[in-house]
Formats: C-alpha cells, sequence, structure tokens
C-alpha cells in the first residue's frame, strides 16, 4: 500500500464514520420526548392552570350558584357585573379598588429595584471581595432566613409607630428592601459565574470599585437579577400580614389588604371576592408575558456561560 493511497482511504475510512456517530449521538443531537412524557406534561400543565380557571369561573358566578354542590366547572355570564362591583367598592375609609392597586405597584417595584440592587451589591462582596469577618458575616446573614417573620411584628410595628409612618406606604417598602434569600442567591450566583481573572484584568486596567460593578458585575450577574426580580415582585404583591398590620383598610392599603376588607361583614359574597382575586392576579400574569422570555432566556444564557 502506498503513501497516496493511505493518504487518500484513510481518513475517508475512519474520519467520515466517526463524524457521523458523533453528529448522531453529540451534544447537540434533539431529544424527543415520548408520549409518557408528553402525558406527564399535560396532567401537570392541567393541574397548574386548574386553579386560575376555577378562580374564573368562580368570579363569573352568582352567590347562589358558587355555593352549590358539586360548584360549577364552567364559567356563568356575571364576570363583568362581579368585576364592576369589586372596582366601584369603597373601603371602610373610602378608599377604592384603582388607588389599592397604584399603592401595590408603588410598594411591589420600590421592593423589587432595592432588593435587586443592594442583592446584587452584597452578593459580589461577600463572594470576590475579601475582608474580615466576611465568612461570619454571610453565616449571620444566611441564618436570618431561619427566624419567622411573625417574631419581627411588634419591633416593626413599635419602630414605624415612632417615626410617624403608619398608614403610609414607606412603612411597608423599608423592611423590604434587601432580604437575606436575595443576598444568599447572588452569592452563590457570582461565586461561580464571574472570574476572578476577570476582576483583575478590570482593576489592572485602571477601574474603581464603582466602574467594576457596573460594567463587570452587572452584565455578569443580569440573569440571576432577572429572577430574583420576578420572584421578589410576586412576593412583594402578594405580601398580606405586614401590610394588614402597617396600613390597615381604612387607612391607605395595598390590594391585598382592600381584597381583605371586601370579604368582611356579614353580607359575604364570595363571587366578588373571587373576582377581587382575579383582578389581584392579571397584573402578575401581565409581568410574566412581558418579562418571562427575557428572565428563561437570561437563565438559560447563564447556565451555558456555567
Amino acid at each position: 500500500m502506498t503513501l497516496s493511497s493511505v493518504v487518500a482511504t484513510g481518513p475517508t475510512s475512519t474520519v467520515g464514520p466517526t463524524r457521523r456517530r458523533w453528529r448522531g449521538s453529540g451534544a447537540g443531537r434533539q431529544h424527543h420526548g415520548g408520549p409518557i412524557a408528553h402525558l406527564v406534561l399535560v396532567v401537570v400543565a392541567i393541574a397548574s392552570l386548574f386553579p386560575l380557571y376555577f378562580s374564573v369561573v368562580a368570579a363569573s358566578t352568582s352567590q347562589t350558584r358558587i355555593a352549590r354542590t358539586p360548584p360549577p366547572l364552567v364559567p356563568g355570564g356575571n364576570l363583568l357585573r362581579n368585576l364592576r362591583a369589586v372596582w366601584d367598592y369603597n373601603g371602610p375609609g373610602g378608599h377604592t379598588l384603582g388607588l389599592a392597586m397604584v399603592n401595590s405597584v408603588i410598594v411591589a417595584s420600590a421592593v423589587t429595584v432595592s432588593t435587586v440592587l443592594f442583592a446584587t451589591l452584597a452578593g459580589f462582596a461577600f463572594a470576590k471581595l475579601r475582608f474580615t469577618g466576611r465568612n461570619a458575616l454571610l453565616v449571620f446573614v444566611v441564618a436570618t432566613i431561619a427566624v419567622p417573620p411573625q417574631l419581627s411584628v411588634l419591633p416593626l410595628f413599635q419602630l414605624m409607630s415612632g417615626l410617624h409612618w403608619t398608614d403610609r406606604l414607606q412603612a411597608v417598602i423599608l423592611p423590604g428592601l434587601v432580604t437575606a434569600f436575595g443576598v444568599f442567591f447572588m452569592r452563590q450566583y457570582l461565586s461561580q459565574a464571574l472570574p476572578t481573572e476577570l476582576l483583575e484584568a478590570a482593576r489592572m486596567d485602571g477601574a474603581n470599585s464603582w466602574r467594576i460593578v457596573w460594567h463587570v458585575v452587572v452584565p455578569v450577574a443580569r440573569p440571576a437579577m432577572a429572577v430574583l426580580g420576578m420572584l421578589t415582585f410576586v412576593q412583594a404583591w402578594n405580601d398580606f400580614l405586614w401590610p394588614l398590620i402597617a396600613l390597615t383598610p381604612s387607612g391607605n392599603p395595598t390590594l391585598q389588604v382592600a381584597l381583605a376588607s371586601i370579604g368582611g361583614g356579614y353580607d359575604i359574597n364570595e363571587a366578588v371576592i373571587m373576582a377581587g382575586a382575579v383582578v389581584a392576579t392579571v397584573p402578575l400574569l401581565v409581568a410574566f408575558a412581558v418579562f418571562g422570555k427575557q428572565i428563561v432566556g437570561g437563565v438559560m444564557q447563564g447556565a451555558v456561560k456555567g
């Protein structure tokens, strides 16, 4: 066998099948689920969407129809009437549901922005900066997650009362400016996704700490910031216990506190209450519809980079 024949036949006979096998079994191959996997996904999707569907059904029926056994599973024709009753409802202090929704938007937005900002800065400090007592302080921050939030209600109320902030939105915004979970979440992400060599290169180029944060840390942390922002917004929007204590229905309530006043009294209309729950859920669905693609894309981008 000559050298020319080896060159002509060798690569063709050995590399070709190997290349074909690699294309057929490599990481780029698309995996298709079987019928069992699709069935499981359909069942999970139905179970996840059923509470929302039943809320719409209950909000579209009358009081007598919703009290039947078994409950109705088909939407009725009173949805617009119940939504109008909720929207025109005046609380104990004369506040409408529209004002309560504006208050919830202000509170949830302020808490989300501050939590994402401060948690990113603190997470970067715990992940990449070296200072005395870093590990002990991180353990203390993480340990506060185990403290029940009910234990802080009395001290917080005394503090807000001393500041004359009761029935004001800052009484709800201030305790949620940053969370221990957010700090730990961002610390864990940045410790893996942010290379130390990148920070050292930025310092060698003469960048100060703030420039490093805004031009190096924030672009790397954007996927985790999006996830933390969505989780924080949902938690702040649905928060009920502390706003009920700090604001009260007759003061300057958020949406959840205003909905609680709808369910009070002697004549309780469950259909109207469920219509209010649907109204409170719509902003969350809109936020996820607008930012959900960016959040999922950012998470996948961060996973590929990691």
